[in-house]
């Protein structure tokens, strides 16, 4: 239903779906996957394809185990298995004549937003180009600290920058369930999501299993990404052969629906942060002047945490600790610490030198 009205379509596949656990290379289920990618171009619909699979193919190259690895070991062999991941789909679609590119991605490069309007330039190239880009966390490069850890949120992001109708995350499961299927014989499905309440956050479970890193708790927070940009988001069971058209037939999955939402791509993007720097505390009065759409003044200010610079994302929380709106900083950590609790008019004697009044602009917030 939701893919069919869908122009441009992310699909994430996890590595478990490409490698067995007797680490064979699941070819015939490549095969027909490929086949439903042919399909969907063949009805003039965009498609990015979020893999997973660098490690896990580099490891079963080198004869290793996954488990064991350090990071700086896993960044080499992420480099070793990512041309074995290139050649495994060069060898799967170059029979159905499917152009594909690739392209790799830090969580940096989401987060800072002239790199991710440079990513989405890049997309857009390559789909005027007929080709469909493949896009991998660059493991390779990435530390611990701006690494995004799994690809569900890769994805999300991904469809949030390209401006994607739908997300399809494709999972060993048909979708998110009121107890985990593996161990309840009497789970139910949830067909579809509207809201991602506490109850809905109760019943998503933490897995990893031995390839990937994610588990439904990451494919949450990808949903909420996807709800507040207008992306609808499924979770669907990949193990099928031909998994997206059994997607569109039978619809046996779980959808998150967008939010209904007014915000532009700017803000969009402010309001899909993932890893906000740091955050400033606000009292009553700031509050009262935010929800009549002024910008946050250092007055306001009655702390500030975390070490960030001047156009970073950070979070504005109320005196009880809850998040009210996040945007772009105008002034560094260090900044914020000289002139909280002030009036405008002191900042320049504060600092030593001219700089704006608004510590976040109001074009540069989004309340939560």
């Amino acid at each position: 239903m939701y893919l069919k009205k869908s122009q441009v379509i992310v699909i994430k596949i996890g590595s478990s779906l490409l490698i067995d656990k007797k680490m064979a290379i699941r070819e015939k289920w490549l095969d027909a996957f490929s086949k439903d990618i042919k399909d969907l171009i063949n009805q003039n619909k965009k498609i990015i394809i979020v893999s997973s699979g660098a490690i896990a193919l580099g490891c079963k190259k080198l004869g290793l185990n996954m488990k064991s690895l350090k990071l700086d070991k896993s960044q080499a062999i992420a480099s070793i298995g990512q041309i074995e991941l290139m050649n495994l789909f060069k060898k799967i679609f170059t029979k159905l004549k499917i152009n594909f590119s690739q392209i790799l991605l830090t969580l940096e490069d989401t987060e800072q937003r002239r790199r991710a309007i440079n990513a989405k330039r890049t997309i857009n190239n390559l789909f005027k180009m007929n080709f469909v880009p493949i896009v991998n966390e660059n493991d390779s490069i990435a530390t611990s600290e701006i690494k995004y850890g799994d690809n569900d949120r890769l994805a999300s992001r991904v469809a949030q920058i390209s401006g994607a109708d739908s997300l399809i995350l494709l999972s060993d499961v048909d979708g998110l369930h009121n107890k985990n299927p593996k161990q309840f014989k009497d789970a139910k499905l949830i067909k579809e999501i509207k809201n991602i309440s506490k109850e809905i956050e109760s019943f998503a479970t933490r897995s990893v299993n031995e390839y990937g890193k994610g588990g439904m708790r990451t494919k949450i927070d990808a949903a909420k990404v996807c709800q507040l940009s207008g992306c609808s988001m499924a979770i669907a069971n990949g193990l099928y052969m031909r998994p997206i058209k059994k997607i569109i037939n039978e619809n046996n999955c779980t959808w998150f629906l967008p939010k209904i939402s007014k915000l532009d791509a700017r803000k969009k993007w402010i309001i899909s942060s993932i890893s906000p720097k740091g955050y400033v505390i606000v009292d009553e009065g700031a509050i009262a002047a935010l929800k009549k759409g002024k910008s946050l003044l250092a007055a306001g200010i009655i702390n500030v945490k975390g070490d960030f610079n001047k156009g970073d994302h950070i979070k504005i929380l109320k005196k009880n600790f809850k998040e009210y709106a996040r945007g772009l900083s105008s002034f560094t950590s260090t900044e914020i610490s000289k002139i909280k609790g002030k009036h405008s008019n002191k900042i320049e004697s504060l600092l030593g030198y001219t700089t704006k009044s608004e510590v976040i602009h109001k074009d540069d917030m989004v309340e939560i």
